[in-house]
């Protein structure tokens, strides 16, 4: 259990606090670069770290995000006028561009040089992958993406699906990296007996054992976790994931090897979820762990639509299940384990956001008792808070920062031998995208 003073230190990410702090020296992923379709757009509310933002594209195609109350008389940036190079403040006219800089003050007389003495504080930005990435540090020079392999494809060879979760990113994040999960919540009413062939992901063995042995170590980018199952008489099914500083987890089996998921703060409270791997964006988003498609013109699971969002702080990849309504539990279909739902009988990504967001807000987890199957979950927040002790003490630079070619490394779904580690054994499976970099560069 942690106290909470070990919690408050994992979950709060705002302005001058240790997380806050290290999420910081990061680039982040925060919006599609579709929510910024076109130069001169419409802006766009983005929450990060508890600051409330502006982003915007500019008429040359350049992306700025900054701060959302105009430096002169505080009025919302998000009303502003996008036009010729820049973000033009419709209170008193003056205009900044993407680094901050005002470049008009037409309410000042010509005399007056106001103009040299003021800024928006601004983030820098670039885009990869149909992502507009955010760096929030202090760096003069920021340290390279990440090489996340599914943000490095080219237009067309990769998918992105968000859902926005009102939670703390902290248990939305240890919902991914609890991979035993996926067992009940997701795949409670399934049988091995329903799983159709070819089995690439070898789930049938998770539906035949829902119980799992869990295996933790320390990495380079943060921690592998490995838990197996019987598979055959001489076999063994492991499924190897992994969690990456800041806020990253690549899970094996339905996910495939080349994906990843970013929990990313928007403040304590609130996070958006970014699910990213090497699928065709022609084929049909996958509409989740069953029920309706869509609900009051919102999808139950997650989507990449945009064009659904609202303009709010809080109204970006919104799902339709929520507290509010109850996540759409079915519970007819939850009784006779139908439509696809498993046991849960809740629709789509109301499933997991229903167990992360009822714990509430922020989940005081000097509550709960852990098992076994919780060993890596125990070992990340040990990994993230002893990371953020050590910046704020020692100016450590924390895991993977400046080595991006860490984070190529991928989640693992396998058959093994009996009595083989499946961590260590599959290690150059885990690192076949760096290996086939490295050769080739030659």
């Amino acid at each position: 259990m942690l106290s909470k003073e070990e919690n408050d230190l994992l979950t709060r990410v705002g302005p001058g606090t240790p997380m806050g702090d290290l999420m910081r020296q990061y680039w982040m992923p925060a919006l599609m670069s579709e929510e910024l379709a076109a130069p001169n757009c419409q802006p766009v509310r983005l929450k990060l770290l508890g600051e409330e933002l502006i982003a915007f594209r500019d008429s040359g195609g350049e992306v700025g995000v900054i701060q959302n109350s105009c430096p002169h008389r505080g009025a919302s940036l998000f009303y502003g006028r996008n036009e010729e190079g820049g973000l033009r403040c419709v209170y008193h006219g003056w205009k900044f561009d993407v680094d901050g800089t005002c470049v008009d003050m037409p309410s000042e007389p010509p005399e007056s040089r106001f103009i040299d003495k003021v800024r928006a504080l601004s983030y820098r930005t670039q885009e990869r992958g149909g992502f507009v990435w955010v760096y929030m540090g202090a760096r003069e020079t920021p340290p390279p993406l990440p090489s996340l392999i599914a943000n490095m494809q080219p237009e067309g060879a990769y998918t992105i699906n968000a859902y926005y979760t009102e939670c703390n990113w902290m248990q939305s994040l240890e919902g991914d990296y609890d991979t035993s999960h996926v067992s009940f919540l997701h795949a409670g009413a399934r049988q091995p007996d329903d799983i159709e062939e070819p089995d690439v992901t070898f789930e049938k063995y998770a539906l035949k054992t829902r119980w799992a042995r869990h295996f933790v170590k320390d990495t380079e980018f943060g921690c592998t976790s490995g838990n197996n199952r019987p598979a055959e008489d001489d076999s063994t099914y492991w499924r190897v994931a992994h969690f990456l500083f800041p806020f990253y987890a690549m899970i094996p089996a339905s996910f495939r090897e080349k994906s990843f998921i970013a929990v990313v703060p928007m403040d304590d409270e609130n996070s958006m979820r970014w699910h990213v791997s090497c699928r065709d964006r022609s084929e049909p988003p996958r509409p989740g762990f069953g029920g309706p498609v869509e609900v009051d013109g919102l999808p139950t699971s997650f989507h990449r639509d945009s064009s659904k969002n609202g303009t709010g702080w809080y109204d970006r990849f919104k799902i339709a299940g929520n507290a509010r309504n109850d996540y759409l539990i079915d519970r007819e279909a939850q009784r006779r384990r139908e439509g696809g739902l498993g046991f849960s009988g809740i629709p789509g990504r109301g499933q997991d956001n229903g167990m992360t967001e009822s714990m509430g807000v922020i989940y005081k987890r000097d509550q709960e008792h852990l098992g076994v199957t919780d060993s890596g979950i125990i070992r990340m927040r040990r990994r993230l808070a002893k990371a953020a002790i050590a910046l704020r003490e020692d100016g450590t630079p924390p895991p993977g920062l400046d080595s991006p070619e860490l984070y190529m490394v991928q989640s693992i779904s396998t058959i093994l031998p009996n009595g083989v580690n499946g961590i260590e054994a599959t290690l150059d499976h885990q690192w076949a995208n760096l290996r086939n970099m490295q050769m080739a560069e030659g």
